[in-house]
């Protein structure tokens, strides 16, 4: 597999979802079937509003947990300096200080601003197709990134040469570049 040919779905299927500190984030309540759900996110729309207010690929990724195509974004090799919003609410999420550019071709954070993501546990597997290696097979659930205060899906936390990165769709931030 090369860099260039691979998908996300093999990306992120050859990486450890789980890796040393991701117990430790705080999460999201996007409750597993018969749990009780009582988290109330700040910002909260009907669906209706989610869609009069985001494109339809917004929607789906941010709304139905998606994900954006490899390259997709503006944002994927952008090195502009400034901070990456939540295209939700506006929360700021992600600055350009701890972003990687690697070539992949997602967006890349070593982490986040300081409470401003939540995580969850993905409790389907995604990527159990045909894609899947041998070595990706035992992978039950993926820590998936999402706005603390709207809740909107943003991405994943992966593993890359042991390192946590939040893997993020481009499509669910805005960036508001550093003023002089």
């Amino acid at each position: 597999m090369t860099i260039a040919s691979t998908t996300r779905r093999n990306f992120l299927a050859r990486t450890v979802a789980v890796s040393t500190g991701a117990a430790m984030l705080p999460t999201a309540s996007r409750a597993m079937p018969g749990a009780e759900d009582t988290f109330a996110y700040e910002v909260t729309r009907t669906e209706d509003e989610w869609r009069a207010m985001l494109s339809r690929n917004e929607y789906r990724i941010m709304r139905d947990g998606g994900t954006e195509w490899q390259r997709s974004s503006p944002y994927w090799d952008s090195e502009e300096v400034g901070t990456y919003c939540c295209k939700g609410c506006g929360l700021p999420l992600y600055s350009s200080a701890t972003k990687v550019v690697l070539p992949i071709g997602w967006v890349f954070f070593r982490h986040s601003i300081t409470n401003a993501i939540l995580t969850d546990l993905d409790p389907v597997n995604p990527y159990g197709n045909t894609e899947m290696t041998p070595a990706s097979e035992d992978i039950d659930a993926i820590i998936e990134v999402h706005c603390r205060r709207c809740g909107s899906h943003l991405g994943h936390l992966v593993s890359i040469g042991g390192a946590p990165m939040h893997c993020i769709n481009g499509a669910a931030l805005d960036f508001v570049p550093e003023t002089a």
